[in-house]
């Protein structure tokens, strides 16, 4: 069980959570969920053991208790010269401790009780089950035996989530972990996720995985928790439904309190009506205050209109284009992009979705055929990892002059304000902001230049829903075109109108929506994982196979030993009756002593049962020998 009680936390001497409560128990999935900077994350640290609350009870008991119990994806990313696959193997430190002893040990009894716990652990099938984690985020064979220095930051927080979903922790703990994947991983760690066996705390606002896996959520809001059973789809109704109900009984209770003060204030002073007056009063007093029911402050942001042009805004005629000369990423590209297109991106990390999206916005030449771009065309590019490319020391006005030198503060400040940023939050040092603050501050930015085509690679990241809408309804209202690359399925749903699959080296249109995509990408994954567990089973086999041989071959020594000793045996004993025999057989031996006589009958009769009964064993060893040599 996972008891919180009336906890108080603060964080830089700001209260984030007052009086919180919420019990969690196992084998739930739950939805962890509030607007940015409501203090999501720092609940997981709670939760995580790595903050204590200044006031309150927090508790683990039952499952939850031992010393594997918690996996938690940390911020920082793996590194060093260890391969994915070795970085994922390492999590279960059971194991790894048991296989190094494995290799060293020499007391026999530990050796067995090694191989035993080994075996009761699943230790063999470890590294086929973890290639396939590692595999479905999105690293084939190769990728999962190089160095992890190789690859960028948002690889390697892959390589984390594969680590702790290999762990199987009793209480997994996740923070945005969709943030650093594409739209087919996405759709993978869904179908892990909602098979998840134990229980599941994740971050998320992205409402497909909210409704998919998690089966109840707790929502962080005005410093408290509320609980509600249900997906996210089902949180939102009962939500709203209960918000309308307190304002219903605030007006109730407003009409109430305002009938009851104005008979006080008629006749509080009037002696033949004081005494009822002070009853009302008491009622006034004894009144439950209900809680203000106040609804999230809305969000919304607003992109300026650019100036015309005519169609087309971009073509491409066979074209390609790529890093190295001679070596295209993508080639054969014959596109266009009008100014009310909205296109949607799709294709697997690594097919070429950001280098397409780099020689739209110019920022990437092309190495054959033909671009054709309008003239005073302007593109606004947000990339994937955006808040790497802000300084840490300027703040949001600082940053967005530079971009308007010509343009006064108070405009500079209406355009910040537009896509969401307080005044507060315009003077902070963007190292302080939050993730979410620094998505708007980017796109700020990008829309500085009045764009004509907007270029966006996941915008979405670190955005929370309320936010997400927001960025829905202006991609909506922009005039211009937009070229979208997300794993959000709800935002592409509701901005593109077309897609284009990015594969094999090229790009091309795709016949189908979102839903229709995703579909395709779990049959697709399904085959995989169906292929790959015949390859294990095949693997299994053959090594069940030499398994088996090895044992038919020690048995078939041992059988071949016992036939050679039996053999021996009856051997030695026929040879000793013989000579018994013999001298039974020669007459002098009845001219002596009747008693020895008797003696050597019945030595023979013993001799005889004893050559019987070696002749059975060896008949018996000869059929084994035979029966393992076949």
């Amino acid at each position: 069980m996972l008891s919180i009680r009336n906890i108080t936390v603060r964080v830089a001497g700001r209260i984030l959570l007052d009086d919180a409560s919420a019990t969690i128990p196992p084998g739930h999935h739950v939805g962890l969920i509030g607007r940015n900077g409501t203090g999501k994350s720092t609940l997981l640290r709670v939760i995580g053991g790595e903050l204590q609350p200044d006031l309150g009870a927090f508790e683990l008991s039952g499952v939850f208790s031992g010393p594997n119990a918690i996996g938690w994806v940390r911020q920082e990313a793996p590194g060093g010269t260890e391969s994915p696959i070795e970085h994922v193997l390492s999590a279960d430190r059971e194991r790894a401790s048991l296989m190094a002893e494995a290799e060293t040990a020499t007391d026999p009894h530990r050796i067995a009780e090694v191989q035993t716990r080994l075996a009761d652990i699943g230790a063999h099938a470890a590294p086929a089950r973890a290639a396939r984690i590692l595999a479905g985020l999105g690293f084939d064979e190769p990728m999962q035996n190089r160095s992890l220095s190789e690859y960028s930051g948002g690889w390697r927080m892959r390589v984390a989530l594969a680590a702790v979903l290999f762990q199987e922790p009793e209480l997994l703990l996740l923070d945005e972990p969709t943030n650093h994947l594409d739209l087919e991983t996405t759709v993978w760690l869904e179908g892990h996720l909602k098979a998840y066996p134990k229980t599941l705390v994740v971050v998320s606002h992205d409402r497909d995985m909210l409704n998919e896996v998690v089966t109840s959520i707790l929502h962080v809001d005005q410093l408290r928790l509320t609980q509600y059973s249900g997906n996210y789809d089902t949180f939102e109704r009962v939500r709203e439904a209960r918000l309308a109900l307190l304002d219903a009984q605030r007006v109730k209770q407003d009409a109430q309190r305002k009938h009851l003060q104005s008979f006080v204030d008629r006749f509080r002073y009037k002696a033949s009506k004081a005494r009822q007056a002070q009853s009302r009063i008491k009622m006034l007093e004894k009144m439950e205050v209900l809680p203000a029911a106040l609804a999230d402050p809305e969000t919304r942001f607003t992109f300026p209109t650019p100036d015309s042009l005519a169609p087309p805004l971009l073509s491409m005629e066979k074209t390609a284009v790529g890093y190295t000369p001679g070596k295209p990423v993508l080639s054969r590209l014959n596109l266009r992009l009008d100014p009310d297109d909205r296109i949607g991106l799709l294709g697997s990390n690594g097919n070429g979705k950001t280098t397409l999206a780099r020689m739209i916005a110019d920022e990437l030449a092309s190495e054959g055929g033909e671009v054709h771009r309008a003239a005073r065309l302007r593109v606004g590019y947000v990339a994937q990892h955006h808040a790497d490319e802000l300084d840490p020391t300027e703040t949001a006005v600082d940053l967005l002059r530079r971009r308007l030198p010509t343009q006064p503060t108070d405009r500079v400040r209406a355009r910040l304000g537009a896509v969401g940023l307080t005044q507060d939050k315009q003077t902070t040092a963007v190292g302080k902001l939050s993730g979410g603050e620094k998505a708007r501050l980017s796109l700020a930015l990008v829309m500085a230049v009045d764009p004509h085509v907007l270029v966006l690679d996941e915008p979405t990241n670190h955005l929370d829903i309320d936010a997400r809408l927001a960025l829905v309804q202006a991609l909506n209202d922009f005039p211009g075109a937009v070229v979208l690359i997300s794993h959000d399925r709800r935002l592409m749903e509701l901005t593109v109108d077309r897609l284009w699959l990015v594969a094999d080296g090229t790009v091309k249109p795709f016949d189908g929506d979102i839903a229709a995509y995703a579909a395709q990408v779990r049959d697709e994954r399904r085959g995989s994982a169906r292929r790959a567990d015949a390859e294990d089973g095949s693997r299994v086999n053959k090594k069940d196979q030499r398994r088996l041989a090895a044992e038919a071959r020690r048995q078939n020594v041992e059988a071949r030993k016992t036939a050679q000793e039996a053999e021996k045996r009856l051997e030695k004993l026929t040879a000793e009756r013989d000579v018994l025999v013999t001298k039974l057989g020669d007459p002098k031996t009845y001219s002596g002593s009747t008693a020895e006589m008797h003696k050597l009958i019945q030595k023979k009769a013993a001799l005889d049962a004893q050559v019987a009964e070696a002749e059975e064993r060896w008949l018996a060893a000869a059929e084994e020998l035979e029966s393992a040599s076949a």
